[in-house]
């Protein structure tokens, strides 16, 4: 997945407390960028129209801006003693350029904000079903909190049990590692996997 993924660092999700005051807060862990990545093609497409993007409509609009900047800078000096005596419209020329001037220095900044946008606009209907199916698995599960995986301390070992980002990706039935899937079946108290047992060999021919 690409970097520049903007995430919040702990994710507070509304669920319904119990009101006994014995009651134990569960709290899960959850990284939707981990299960964004796992949607069939994905980093494909986002490649694929990122690159379109910046090829047909960014450069196009770079050399718009370019275009603009050197036909409107050659009018302000052609004119510059005329505009000299209007300062409304002095001021009016002078801000336009500048503005342009600003745009192209700072074009680099300006196009990688614009393919972040672009990329959130793709992301946004994947974000919208994982934030579904894990408002789901909290409810099915009583969650109380969830925290952003990369807010944990690295010396904590939570539960696999509690990973919430398997439980989505199982509620999304997206396709996780083996291991994975084998981990999180014995930490919540599922059988393990059963190997497919050997073929039968066919019995030789007698010659």
């Amino acid at each position: 997945m690409k970097k520049g993924f903007l995430f919040a660092a702990i994710l507070l999700v509304a669920v319904s407390f119990t009101n006994s005051a014995s009651a134990q807060t569960k709290i899960g862990y959850f990284d939707d960028q981990s299960v964004i990545a796992l949607f069939p093609g994905i980093q494909e497409k986002l490649d694929t129209v990122l690159q379109s993007y910046a090829k047909d409509s960014l450069q196009e609009e770079y050399n718009y801006t370019l275009k603009d900047y050197q036909v409107k800078d050659s009018i302000y000096k052609r004119d510059s003693a005329d505009l000299s005596k209007r300062p409304k419209a002095l001021e009016m020329a002078t801000t336009d350029l500048n503005r342009l001037k600003y745009k192209l220095i700072n074009w680099q900044q300006y196009q990688q904000e614009s393919m972040q946008q672009k990329q959130e606009q793709l992301l946004l209907p994947y974000r919208q079903k994982v934030a579904a199916a894990l408002s789901e698995v909290v409810a099915e599960n009583k969650y109380n909190l969830v925290l952003k995986a990369d807010a944990l301390s690295p010396y904590a070992q939570p539960s696999i049990a509690d990973n919430l980002t398997i439980r989505v990706a199982m509620k999304l039935k997206l396709t996780l590692p083996k291991e994975v899937e084998e981990a999180f079946r014995v930490a919540t108290g599922g059988a393990p996997a059963k190997a497919a047992a050997p073929a039968a060999k066919a019995p030789a021919k007698k010659g």
